[in-house]
């Protein structure tokens, strides 16, 4: 991403956080140190009519799961994992509306964002250092033998949700943060977006 250093981009995840704030005018919008006092009374001001239950999220990759530990924490929730539950796993009681109309979008503005800044450090450093060509692989035919012997081979198992437990609602990031390269946001079972993972009752 050329031309956009750490300064820009710390303004810019700030902006992002005023505009799930609410703010409405440009001086709102520069507070931004207002906005998370602002998204914490909104989580408190749900407790009632939306009382928090338990959400298991499933992140791509360590670098979504600390973006999103982080963001949890920073309004005053709690992340958690059982025993045996994958790293990439993070559960948090929180409460329904807030998660789907702040707390997602929110962290998949912010994984896009940084991949976007982490991805553009990385070619600058791997052109300059290692090969300038960042091209992708060529692709090409199979040898004749190798596609017959993989006739043979039974394929592999792929699991494409996480495993069904009583009483979590679901999310998941796939590999790359919450999608593959640039993502789009993922598809939810009850239709109101999309979400990729299913949503547990």
């Amino acid at each position: 991403m050329e031309g956009f250093d750490e300064a820009r981009l710390v303004e810019k995840l700030r902006l992002i956080e005023a505009l799930f704030a609410g703010a409405g005018t440009e001086g709102e919008r520069v507070a931004a140190d207002h906005a998370r006092q602002r998204i914490q009374d909104r989580l408190e001001a749900m407790a009632d009519e939306d009382p928090p239950v338990e959400f298991k999220f499933t992140l791509g990759d360590m670098w979504s799961r600390r973006v999103f530990v982080a963001l949890l924490r920073r309004y005053g929730l709690r992340p958690y994992r059982y025993k045996r539950q994958r790293y990439t796993t993070v559960m948090v009681k929180v409460s329904r509306g807030f998660v789907d109309e702040t707390l997602w979008p929110q962290f998949q503005r912010f994984d896009d964002m940084l991949r976007e800044y982490l991805s553009g450090v990385t070619d600058r450093v791997v052109s300059q250092v290692i090969n300038e060509d960042l091209s992708e692989a060529a692709v090409v035919s199979e040898p004749q033998t190798l596609a017959v012997a993989r006739e043979d081979q039974p394929l592999p198992r792929r699991e494409t949700s996480a495993p069904r437990g009583q009483g979590a609602q679901g999310r998941t990031a796939g590999a790359g943060g919450a999608g593959s390269g640039k993502k789009k946001p993922g598809s939810r079972k009850k239709g109101r977006g999309r979400r990729k993972g299913k949503r547990r009752r």
